[in-house]
């Protein structure tokens, strides 16, 4: 695993354990099952730590951000608009050309088997290099 920040002495992976640590409660335990499956989705995906504190899951490019907040855990998928999502996981930052989200509350609960797919498309996306701007100029 890497750091992404300079002056970050830890690996990410660490900083990661250790703000789900700090967190100690729903939203520690729900970042950390977060994070189970989408090495489980993806086997080789890179723990990175970027913006001052912000864990992000990466392969051949961002698949998507962790961040806490005091009433939820957002997944923010940088190609986001770009992926199939018939369960609609997504559920937050719909209007934007790129970007997707999905907020976690307490108490919700996501499909794993829907999640995992939504990783491996993700993952998919970015190795082939191709975005929802591209395929637009291709049509």
């Amino acid at each position: 695993m890497k750091n992404s920040e300079p002056g970050d002495s830890q690996p990410a992976s660490e900083l990661i354990s250790k703000r789900i640590t700090e967190l100690g409660d729903w939203r520690g335990e729900t970042l950390a099952r977060i994070r189970e499956l989408i090495r489980q989705a993806d086997p080789d995906v890179v723990e990175e730590w970027k913006w001052m504190g912000t864990p992000v899951w990466s392969h051949d490019g961002i698949i998507c951000t962790g961040e806490s907040y005091k009433d939820k855990v957002k997944l923010t998928f940088i190609k986001g608009a770009s992926l199939v999502d018939p369960a609609s996981l997504f559920n937050a930052s719909l209007d934007g050309n790129a970007r997707r989200a999905i907020d976690i509350h307490e108490g919700d609960t996501i499909d794993e088997s829907d999640f995992l797919t939504l990783i491996r498309q993700a993952v998919a996306l970015n190795r082939s290099g191709k975005s929802k701007a591209l395929k637009k100029t291709k049509s």
